[in-house]
């Protein structure tokens, strides 16, 4: 996953709003999204190379994404970076202490950035990154980014999806499913003097400067774009849209949703 925006306790409506791109090789193999049947009341898809997923929640709203770091040249990790998704909703292990024991290992992983959401714990976001020098971070209260690098470093289109939510939640009147769907699927092309330099060259940073990235002929783009709503009354909501090349360009492969109420959890005796 390459894109997320999120607004945390932000809104009187919503704990957390969150829209999320996964931008991935075309030809790698993957699940969209639904309940796992092997992992407890988990929703989210799944990568079937390695197991893990970008993107998954449970019934109790404990969340996790990852992007990675954009690191030309880089070695491929010792452990899949999906895993820190997959084990992390549905197990019951505090958000704090899960996020120090994802730091400690950070060495195995490629470089990442990774979301980890609990609305029950006394702090409900933590980001940790084996590329931020602090490695754990509280996520404050506000509307955030993050792309392929620290969270809410200013890439153009992490600041456009910012604003677009923070738009999206000051307009009452506002469709937010269809607001953010349309905001994922954004392929506008920001100016070359405002782009990153990642160590790619101009032309790459150019294909993957938009909020959806559309390159069939590098066998890669936007592969899903996943809304998660968490209400203030319990109420959960998600939905991934699935994309598919179609020539030079891309066609809607089908929606998929959830809704469901928050369960609690029985307190550990």
């Amino acid at each position: 996953m390459c894109l997320i925006g999120f607004a945390l306790d932000a809104h009187d409506d919503f704990v957390l709003l969150l829209a999320a791109n996964r931008d991935e090789y075309y030809a790698r193999e993957a699940d969209p999204a639904g309940w796992w049947g092997d992992r407890g009341p988990v929703w989210g898809g799944r990568d079937r190379v390695a197991g893990g997923s970008w993107l998954a929640i449970d019934r109790h709203g404990r969340l996790a994404a990852v992007t990675n770091v954009r690191e030309p040249g880089a070695a491929p990790g010792r452990r899949s970076r999906g895993e820190l998704v997959a084990d992390f909703v549905g197990a019951d292990v505090p958000i704090d202490a899960w996020a120090a024991q994802v730091a400690a290992r950070g060495d195995d992983y490629a470089g990442f950035n990774l979301l980890l959401f609990d609305p029950g714990a006394a702090q409900p976001a933590l980001y940790v990154s084996n590329r931020h020098p602090r490695r754990v971070l509280e996520v404050p209260p506000g509307v955030h980014g993050l792309s392929n690098h620290l969270l809410d470093t200013d890439w153009p289109k992490v600041h456009s999806l910012r604003r677009r939510i923070a738009d999206a939640l000051d307009d009452p009147q506002a469709p937010v499913d269809a607001v953010l769907l349309e905001a994922l699927a954004d392929r506008s092309q920001p100016p070359d003097e405002v782009l990153p330099d990642t160590g790619i060259g101009l032309e790459r940073e150019r294909v993957l400067a938009p909020a959806m990235i559309v390159a069939p002929g590098l066998g890669y783009g936007t592969r899903a774009s996943t809304l998660v709503a968490i209400r203030r009354d319990g109420r959960i909501e998600t939905v991934e849209r699935s994309w598919t090349p179609d020539g030079d360009s891309v066609r809607i492969a089908g929606d998929r949703r959830a809704r469901f109420n928050a369960v609690r959890r029985t307190p550990a005796r």
